[in-house]
């Protein structure tokens, strides 16, 4: 079995907070954003990552490079331990996992051009280069995410919102790394320009022997792209397995009710299909529900699921289908009724 790209051991996250308005002596509460993740990534895999807003998807990218204090162990080519790392130690590895961010604009400096924009990096890991070198490159990498090289002088400003996104993919690629972690990039645009950013990261992906780790709320999109997709709900994952697997036979409600909102292009089928509608809101990760934390919102709970946190497990059979997964399969799933 060949030494996975990066693994991810029982990652955590959380925030000390106070209540505006609080007293000094006012005890702090605990927000657990990310709640022991566990995950691998293959070299040239892209592991798509969704659920609802306020589950941990952003905080977790952001816990990966280091942007957010994080406990757990998140180790780089079965090699170096990241989280253990001082920020000097860490900048070797900074031009190895590049990010892309989910709005284009607000992610790029106003005051800057697009070249000194994507230049940036370059000029940070690698120092030697001479200014017509880093020019070169700039300008080769813009042809490579179908930017003019002559609009290397203009301001981010200047550019459309997919545009602004390409300099952003063109920033990260620059210094040639081996992970990207694309961070709902493409939320903010348009269907059409999305499928053209979309497309974009899969050519660059086999082009270039990139890993990618992408989030997005859209499920259609996450398919499209990833290899393996992970489902998280209040910062734990309640089911992970190859795409097809999870998306021809999902196991945990709340992945169910996901994938049931999926619109099919198809009007006969999309007025004929069963959506599974969701109870009530997401609850505060401040409090969050004892045991299954989705419990609140399934309709299979049951006593035990108040109780006793599920183990995240390859789903048993069930009667009449025959084997539960293929051999080999990747798939997990969260809940004591699978």
């Amino acid at each position: 079995m060949s030494t996975p790209l990066l693994k991810v051991e029982n990652l955590r996250v959380s925030f000390s907070l106070k209540s505006q308005g609080d007293m000094p002596w006012t005890k702090s509460r605990t927000l657990q954003a990310v709640g022991g993740v566990n995950f691998e990534l293959k070299q040239g895999e892209t592991l798509g990552i969704v659920g609802e807003s306020g589950c941990g998807k952003s905080t977790l990218a952001r816990a990966l490079i280091r942007m957010v204090k994080a406990t757990g162990r998140v180790v780089w080519m079965g090699d170096e331990e990241l989280l253990g790392l001082s920020k000097s130690q860490m900048m070797k590895y900074r031009s190895e996992i590049q990010m892309v961010f989910q709005d284009p604009l607000a992610s790029l400096n106003p005051r800057k051009t697009v070249g000194q924009i994507i230049a940036e990096p370059l000029r940070t890991h690698n120092p030697k280069l001479s200014n017509d070198e880093i020019i070169a490159q700039v300008k080769a990498m813009m042809k490579k995410v179908s930017l003019l090289p002559n609009q290397i002088n203009r301001y981010p400003h200047e550019f459309s919102g997919g545009q602004c996104q390409r300099i952003g993919i063109a920033r990260a690629l620059i210094v040639k790394p081996k992970l990207i972690i694309c961070d709902e990039p493409v939320s903010a645009l348009d269907v059409s320009i999305q499928a053209q950013v979309i497309n974009l990261l899969m050519e660059l992906q086999e082009e270039m022997g990139l890993s990618l780790v992408f989030i997005a709320h859209d499920l259609s999109v996450v398919k499209h792209i990833s290899n393996r997709v992970m489902v998280l709900y209040l910062g734990k994952v309640m089911e992970v397995a190859d795409r097809d697997d999870l998306y021809d036979n999902p196991r945990h409600p709340y992945t169910q009710a996901l994938i049931s909102a999926v619109p099919i292009p198809d009007p006969k089928i999309e007025r004929a299909k069963d959506i599974i509608l969701l109870e009530g809101d997401l609850p505060s990760p401040l409090a969050p529900p004892t045991g299954c934390v989705f419990r609140t919102r399934c309709a299979k709970a049951q006593a035990i699921c108040g109780e006793i946190a599920p183990e995240l497990k390859v789903p048993e059979a069930k009667e009449g289908e025959g084997q539960a997964t293929e051999p080999g399969s990747t798939h997990r799933v969260a809940c004591h009724f699978e």
